[in-house]
């Protein structure tokens, strides 16, 4: 993990007044939340309740049809890039590309990212996440769970303060899913803040965690 908060005020999430429908049903209205870097932010509820809706919303990905999403005090919708620097998105969709390896997707998804790495930390990641030997292998050779280890790597190399995981630990063995709480455990110790769903329970070391619950 790159991100620190040393010299840096830690970072604020806001929603205000947030209300969400997709076609004529209403998902959530009212809703208002704060959190800061050093949490964690599990998001639960039922299937349908709007989990994945909220977490789009976040990342700009969703309009909401009405309310107001902050990142330090300013709209999201007003600081643009400025706000995608500071946010990584892991979704359903691994976002990886069958014909590159996993060198190549991750040396892409960085610099998409605005924040390039060298060479020699994505083969360290890529390592980490126990992937050695598999670093030239074009992906789509590559079984789901190893797929889901490339997009996770992400994780280990990016600077952003803000991840925001949507059912992150699916398709992931037993190794993977304790490197995983790791990763997560270390970015909110550092003052990062994580917003997610799952299933599961997260530990953490430091740091706090809360819960929304969705549909209740």
């Amino acid at each position: 993990m790159r991100f620190t908060t040393e010299d840096v005020r830690l970072p604020m999430l806001e929603v205000a007044g947030l209300e969400c429908r997709r076609g004529d049903r209403l998902l959530f209205a009212g809703l208002d939340f704060t959190v800061s870097g050093g949490t964690l932010l599990h998001v639960r509820g039922a299937n349908g309740s709007g989990k994945t809706t909220l977490l789009r919303a976040l990342c700009g990905l969703f309009s909401p049809d009405s309310g107001e999403i902050r990142w330090n005090g300013a709209s999201i919708r007003s600081l643009g890039e400025d706000y995608r620097r500071d946010l990584l998105y892991f979704g359903h969709s691994n976002g990886i590309k069958g014909d590159l390896t996993g060198i190549e997707n991750l040396r892409v998804a960085a610099t998409l990212d605005g924040d390039p790495v060298d060479e020699s930390a994505i083969w360290s990641a890529l390592a980490r996440i126990g992937l050695a030997g598999f670093e030239d292998l074009p992906t789509r050779m590559l079984s789901q769970g190893q797929k889901k280890r490339v997009a996770l790597a992400r994780l280990l190399l990016s600077g952003a303060p803000f991840w925001v995981l949507d059912e992150p630990f699916t398709a992931l063995d037993t190794a993977a899913v304790e490197l995983l709480e790791e990763l997560i455990a270390g970015h909110v110790a550092g003052g990062g803040l994580v917003v997610l769903t799952t299933h599961q329970e997260v530990g953490l070391t430091s740091g706090q965690v809360e819960r929304l619950l969705l549909g209740s």
